[in-house]
């Protein structure tokens, strides 16, 4: 019986399919930009040393858009409440796709409805974080003797990484 035989066409064929890119994303998925782990990392650090070259002790906390802890940065002798308060922060920021300090002027029409919401925080420190126009994260910070601090030292850190998000 003879062998089939298998040509060099059908070969490069075969070899061809194999190498062609597969899309990116599959039908039904959405796209999903996240700032990565050094970005994360950058961002939670300029923030803390920012604070720190005040002579505060806070504590930074990076957020994707779903809430989900990036990086986390507790600066020397930030008290141990300030990891809840900067994450919780940030995940008001990014849950409602605004900065915290704007939203202390609608605080009164929020207050229901924000403080019945486990994580919510309506307190200066929540900075959101875009890539153009689109919300990819937050950052929080806390520890500062005031929240135009955190505030302050949030924004740095957000604007540490701002010009690699494009």
């Amino acid at each position: 019986m003879p062998k089939p035989m298998i040509r060099p066409i059908s070969v490069a064929l075969m070899a061809g399919a194999v190498l062609m890119p597969i899309p990116a994303l599959a039908q039904g998925l959405l796209p999903s930009p996240r700032i990565n782990a050094a970005l994360a990392n950058e961002a939670v650090g300029a923030a803390v040393a920012a604070c720190a070259a005040q002579g505060y002790a806070e504590t930074a906390v990076l957020v994707d858009i779903d809430g989900v802890v990036q990086a986390s940065l507790r600066g020397d002798n930030a008290g141990i409440h300030t990891l809840d308060s900067a994450h919780d922060k940030a995940y008001t920021s990014v849950t409602f796709k605004s900065d915290t300090t704007p939203m202390l002027d609608r605080a009164q029409a929020l207050n229901a409805l924000v403080t019945r919401l486990p994580h919510m925080l309506l307190a200066g420190g929540g900075v959101v974080i875009k890539s153009g126009q689109t919300v990819v994260g937050a950052i929080g910070a806390a520890g500062a003797p005031g929240f135009q601090f955190d505030d302050a030292c949030a924004k740095a850190g957000a604007q540490k990484i701002a010009d690699r998000l494009k």
